[in-house]
């Protein structure tokens, strides 16, 4: 949560703008640096104006900054150090020296880290937690940035597949409105005029062009209103969940979801597998990365797997696997290199997934193309219909 606080240093009085979980927390890492807190104002509401408004804060350029400066040589406090200094976002540089200042407490990094869950999520902390235990944060790092790298490309591939879609989506629908908005109504007032009889769909667009006439301005306003409706119970979490919940049910398309949710648990469960924490604990770590119904069958292979049961038979049991993850499973359990090959299942499932979407955009585009010119020649042809009829009735 975003806090501002009112500081005074020596005669100086400042606003600071600080992230922390709560006030407390932000006065504290004030103080750390210097300040005397006069007032902390949460900064919440000032957030929930833009839902959509990301951190500032990029996870994966601090992993990558810290893991190369540890290799470097420097100690954990200087690198943290190295990287507030650089830092020149603000939100960046409050949240690297409020770690900063757990460390001069004392503290350890991932205790530092979990002072602020809105920038370092829960599978972070603990990854960065068992690195300690074990004394091997360089190789956890590596593996995190590996592993966000490898997310980043898959997500970097969906974006770029669906932007000529959405181009065309964009273009139809204002190639349409302006028909609707500037030519039809032109049109309407030419066939008034002339008294023919039109056929009846023809009326019915003409009937849209005299109300734009009169009330073109009230009609726009109501499109907006029901366009910005629509974007908020777009963005509400409920609406996010029945969607999900109907595109699970597509056929071709629910199962390209589950094995894209499944390439990403297995992929981060092997990771923290790699680092040292236990299955259980990995799995009930990662069960908020999976849709509703599979945490649910992950809830059961906890404890199947807490009373001794293999762990491939009973992610098969309750259709957490594939067949290939399946047999990759088993081997892991042969050979007890149960982390490298879930990363292994991770990477074969991403790569099936670029082709899934390459394949879905190089179909939907054409859809798309065929669609939006029936749309616009239906409306084409309703305006010229009394013309062709009425050059008929000439010939």
């Amino acid at each position: 949560m975003k806090f501002e606080l009112k500081v005074v240093r020596g005669s100086d009085v400042s606003s600071l703008a600080l992230e922390a979980p709560d006030a407390a927390q932000a006065q504290t890492q004030a103080e750390a640096q210097g300040f005397s807190v006069l007032a902390v104002k949460s900064a919440a509401r000032h957030a929930r104006l833009s839902p959509f408004r990301k951190s500032s804060f990029s996870l994966l350029l601090f992993s990558q900054e810290l893991l190369l400066l540890l290799e470097s040589g420097l100690s954990l406090v200087e690198s943290m150090e190295a990287l507030s200094e650089k830092a020149h976002q603000p939100e960046s540089r409050a949240v690297l020296q409020g770690v900063m200042a757990a460390l001069y407490e004392g503290l350890p990094l991932s205790v530092a880290l979990e002072r602020f869950p809105q920038v370092f999520p829960a599978l972070y902390v603990a990854m960065i937690r068992a690195s300690e235990r074990t004394g091997d944060m360089t190789n956890t790092l590596a593996r995190h940035v590996a592993y966000q790298v490898q997310l980043e490309a898959v997500r970097k591939k969906i974006v770029t597949a669906s932007i000529y879609p959405v181009l065309l989506i964009v273009v139809g629908g204002l190639v349409l409105l302006f028909l609707l908005g500037y030519v039809v109504p032109r049109f309407s007032t030419i066939y008034e005029n002339s008294g023919a009889d039109l056929p009846w769909m023809s009326q019915l667009l003409l009937r849209w062009g005299r109300l734009m006439q009169e009330r073109g301005g009230q009609v726009f306003l109501a499109f907006a209103a029901i366009a910005a409706a629509a974007i908020y119970i777009a963005s509400l979490p409920t609406s996010r969940r029945r969607l999900s919940d109907w595109l699970w049910q597509l056929p071709a398309f629910g199962e390209t979801l589950r094995v894209y949710q499944l390439a990403r648990f297995y992929r981060t469960l092997g990771m923290l597998l790699s680092g040292g924490i236990p299955l259980v604990t990995g799995m009930q770590m990662v069960s908020p990365l999976l849709q509703p119904m599979l945490r649910e069958g992950l809830t059961h292979v906890e404890h199947e797997v807490r009373e001794g049961k293999p762990l491939s038979v009973s992610m098969e049991l309750h259709n957490l696997t594939t067949p290939v993850a399946l047999r990759m499973l088993r081997v892991g359990e042969r050979t007890g290199r149960m982390g490298e090959m879930m990363e292994r299942i991770g990477v074969f499932y991403d790569d099936e997934i670029a082709r899934a979407v390459d394949w879905f955009t190089r179909l939907l585009e054409p859809v798309l193309m065929v669609v939006i010119g029936l749309v616009i020649g239906a409306v084409v042809t309703l305006m010229y219909m009394p013309i062709f009829e009425l050059a008929g009735s000439m010939q």
